[in-house]
Order: C-alpha cells, then structure tokens, then sequence
C-alpha cells in the first residue's frame, strides 16, 4: 500500500469543506494552546521575584538567604530532572498526553505552593512544579516543531520563547497589582503564587481538544491518524501528502543512524562539539540573566526603593525582555550568531560593571534605584534581544543529527544545574558580600565567558549541519597527527 494511494481514498470525505484559512486558524489555535506551558514556565519561574520579600517576613516563613535560595531553586533543581525525563515520557506516552499530563502536574503543584504551611513543604511542591516546567521546556517545543510546516516552522517554535518571557511579565504585573492593593495583608504571596492555576486549567482543557504529533503517530504506526493531523494543519493536500512520506523517510532514515553515546566521547572532534554545547549552555546562565529574573525586585529594594515601588519598577524588566525577545526575532533574520553573542557578553558585562561601580560609589543616594533600574533596563536589552535566544538557536544548529540527542541532552541539564546554583547562592552571596562586590563576581565570570565565545564558538549562520560536522572533523585532525607523532617521540 504506497501512501499516495491510501491519502487520496482515506481523506476524500474528510477534506470536505477544508480550506487553507482553515488550516491556518487551526495551526494558529494549536501553537496558542501548547505555548501556555511556555507562558506557566515564564510565570513560575518569574512569581518568585515579587512573592519572595513578603513570605520571608517573621509572621509568614520568615526565611533568612539560604531559605531564599533553596524557595527560589527548587523548582530549577526539578526542571533539571524534568527536562531529562521529559523527552523519554513524550517519546513513550506522545506529546499530547505529556502536556496534558503536565497540566496537571502544575495545577497540583500549585495549589500545594499556595497553601503551603511551612518552607520545607514549599519547597518540596517548587520542586514538583519544577518538574512540570522541565518537561514543558522540552515537550512544548518538539510538539510545536512536529505540528509546523517547514517554511514556519523557526518562527513558530520561537513563538515559545515569547510566551515564556510574557509569563514573566504577567508574573511582575499580577505581583505589582497585588502588592499595591493588599500588601499589608502578608499572606499576599499566596495569591501571587495561586494565579499560576488558571493558565495550567487552560492548558488541560485546551490540550484535551488539540491532536497528538503526526510524526509520533508514524513512529508509532498510526499512519491513518497522522494523515488526518496533517490535513488539518497543511493548506494543501499534496503537501500534507509529501510531508507524510517525508515523515516516514526520515524516520527509517533515524532508524538505521546509529546514535552518539558517551563511549563516542573519546573521539576528539565530538568530544570538543559537545564541550562548546555545554560551554554554550553554561555562558548562557552565567550571564547574570537569572539574577535579573528571579531577584530582580530584591535588587532593586536593595538599591533604595520601597518594596512596593521595587514591584512597580520590575513590571519595567519584563515589558523590556518582551520587547527585546520581538527585537532579536527579527536581527537573527540577518546577523550573525557569533557576533550577536560577543555583542551581547560585551553589553551585559559591561552593564553589570556599572551597577558594581553605582552600588560602590552612589550608596545612600536617591539617585541610585533610578541608575540601577535603568542599567537592569539596559542588560535585559543586551541579554534578551541578542545574547538568550542565540545560544539557544547555536544549540539546535551545532550538532549533526546522530549528536544531537546526547549533546542536547548534556547542555540543557548542565543549564539547568548551573541555573540552579545561581539560585541557590546569589541571594547568599548578597547578603554577605553585598551588592556592588556580588556584580563584580559576574563581571570577572562575563569576561571569562566572552573569551570562551571568541576562542571556541563557531559561526553557522548560513551553514548546513554536514559543513558545520566537516569543519569539526578537519580541526581535530591535525590534533591527532600531532599527538601521534609526540607518543612516537617518546
């Protein structure tokens, strides 16, 4: 049975009355429904900044720094293992039933979050919740990529990236609203927690209504039920048609790639491909971004504002990494990864020593909250319209395909970890060391991680997979003869 002959007698009369604005409505409802695990990711990960000063008053958790660091972390710790176990739970279960499944792993989480009687037990569910945003972190997107066409496809995964900074951004305006209207109340950070619960109700009931991945359904041999996804996705039927038979091309294709494991690891050019991935993922987190994300509303109390007036201005932060997300969308059309990444270190670095030098010098003046809002202001515009979404883009395009299982896999659990330890110890580190010295210590790791980018990072704007593999190969082979001939030396 070839799969042009069963596509025309399958889907006869099911294509009746189908059009192309049909199928562009449908995809558009489908990237809008799944993206709210991207938008629950932006949320609980954001909800933390405003929710943080008010549970840690002596008649609520009265948490000192470390209790801070271990709230604010947990749920990274449990995205780490989240994002691992994510990729194998959707292979197995599918993509539908995995979001559906980790709709319901947020709404629980949330709900144990909101009335939580003590640390231990919030910190326990910020981890069950952590897990929910680790695997939508790595099931929204492979969802959204396998739904797409191909000449959409980049733009609309990218579209998960805006959710989840549009998540931040509602995280800062709904604690801002919440504090300026009962703050006095200390249990306010109980609602902030609990808004979480109603885009995770939209996600369960949305998901319920949405179709699983065509190309799962084909490796699961449900080719019938794949034909019909792509029909509705697809404008034309032709091209629902050869998508379906390149789906099934490619899977066999996968099937007789024999994949990467760490024994792969002894080879030196692999070795080394997979050091940048990490080393990527790494500078990514070191950048200062998560100091911004997670205790951007303490830094700015710190500087001199009033915990409510610190919530106001943080709205600011997040309307600025959306319209520096919109930004990099359209630079990355054109620029080059490399380049954007360097401007992007060199930017924050640079900004990140300012607010050392403002901390240093102008402490006790009315002026500094002012300077350090705008310099926050400033970094987000380095970090989100260049330096984020480009490491993450490096990461899909530098690995061939056979790496790209396990190389993604290291980078992203790296990334969580080290997002995690920033987490845990940069309120610590405040408290002890204070703000201008706490800067300083990203400086000296911005630097470093600039340095990284010029020496090791490659350019692959414009490159194929196989040139990128190619270029790879050729450098570490000089390496090799050379340690051949140092062994024979000796």
């Amino acid at each position: 049975m070839t799969v042009g002959t069963f596509t025309v007698s399958h889907t006869r009369n099911t294509l009746e009355g189908h059009d192309a604005a049909q199928s562009r409505a449908f995809l558009t409802k489908v990237m809008v429904i799944s993206t709210f695990g991207g938008l629950l990711f932006g949320y609980d990960t954001g909800v933390i900044n405003g929710a943080l000063p008010f549970m840690s008053r002596p008649d609520q958790l009265n948490l000192d720094a470390l209790g801070e660091g271990m709230v604010a972390s947990a749920i990274l710790l449990g995205a780490a293992i989240g994002a691992v176990a994510g990729g194998r739970v959707s292979d197995a279960a599918g993509r539908r039933k995995t979001i559906i499944a980790l709709a319901v792993i947020f709404f629980v989480a949330t709900l144990g979050c909101t009335f939580s009687p003590n640390m231990w037990t919030l910190i326990a569910c910020r981890f069950a919740l952590g897990l929910a945003v680790g695997g939508a972190s790595v099931t929204v997107p492979t969802y959204l990529a396998e739904m797409a066409p191909a000449d959409r496809r980049g733009r609309i995964v990218t579209q998960n990236e805006l959710m989840i900074v549009i998540g931040q951004f509602l995280a800062y305006v709904i604690n801002a609203f919440l504090a300026i209207n009962f703050g006095d109340s200390g249990s306010v950070w109980r609602y902030m927690l609990f808004m979480a619960i109603f885009p995770a109700v939209v996600l369960f009931f949305g998901m319920m209504h949405m179709p699983e991945s065509p190309r799962w359904l084909v490796v699961k041999g449900k080719v019938s039920a794949a034909l019909d996804v792509l029909y509705r996705v697809r404008e034309e039927r032709k091209l629902a048609i050869a998508e379906l038979n390149g789906i099934k091309d490619n899977i066999d294709a996968e099937r007789q790639m024999q994949k990467a494991t760490f024994k792969d690891l002894h080879t030196p050019w692999i070795r080394r491909l997979v050091f940048i991935g990490i080393g990527l993922a790494a500078c990514n987190q070191l950048s200062g971004i998560n100091i911004i994300m997670y205790y951007g509303s303490q830094v700015l109390e710190k500087s001199g504002f009033s915990t409510q007036a610190a919530l106001i201005a943080n709205t600011l932060n997040g309307l600025t990494a959306v319209v520096a997300i919109l930004l990099s969308m359209w630079i990355m059309g054109f620029a080059r990864r490399k380049r954007m990444l360097l401007i992007g270190f060199a930017g924050t670095t640079t900004v990140l020593f300012l607010m050392s030098m403002s901390a240093h010098y102008l402490t006790g003046s009315p002026y500094l909250p002012y300077i350090i809002l705008a310099l926050i202001v400033c970094f987000l515009l380095f970090m989100q319209g260049s330096l984020g979404p480009v490491v993450w883009l490096l990461l899909s395009e530098i690995y061939p395909q056979r790496l790209r299982g396990m190389g993604m896999g290291l980078a992203v659990f790296c990334l969580w970890i080290i997002n995690f330890l920033i987490g845990l110890t940069f309120p610590v580190l405040l408290d002890a060391a204070g703000m201008d010295m706490t800067f300083m210590v990203f400086v000296g790791i911005g630097i470093i991680c600039f340095l990284f980018i010029l020496k090791f990072c490659p350019e692959t704007k414009g490159r194929s997979l196989e040139e990128i593999e190619q270029q790879f190969r050729s450098e570490a082979a000089p390496n090799v003869a050379t340690q051949k001939t140092i062994k024979h030396l000796l």
